[in-house]
């Protein structure tokens, strides 16, 4: 049996759009290009203690940069969409109490 490998999740994608998403336990992560959707889950489900409902992966185009007379390729990466049971959730958030 293939171990998890444990740097699949690179870091949770935290804009406008996906911390709305966070209200519908839908989570957003960078990941690593040769990940797949059952080693995605696995590491999800170890690290946060959390149960996946569904995973959905896409990889971003190719697109590239002009700088000056220079033209370049910007990096891609692979995201994952993660929607949890109603009863899970994630805190990407650090709470802290100022009082």
């Amino acid at each position: 049996m293939q171990e998890i490998e444990p740097g699949i999740i690179k870091y949770p994608i935290i804009t406008d759009k996906t911390t709305k998403s966070i209200e519908n336990n839908i989570y957003y992560f960078r990941v690593t290009k040769q990940s797949n959707k059952k080693d995605i889950k696995k590491v999800i489900e170890k690290v946060f203690n959390v149960k996946v409902k569904r995973i959905n992966t896409l990889k971003d185009p190719i697109k590239t940069k002009t700088i000056g007379r220079f033209k370049g390729k910007k990096t891609t990466y692979k995201r994952a969409v993660i929607e949890l049971y109603k009863e899970y959730n994630i805190n990407l958030f650090n709470e802290e109490d100022n009082t």
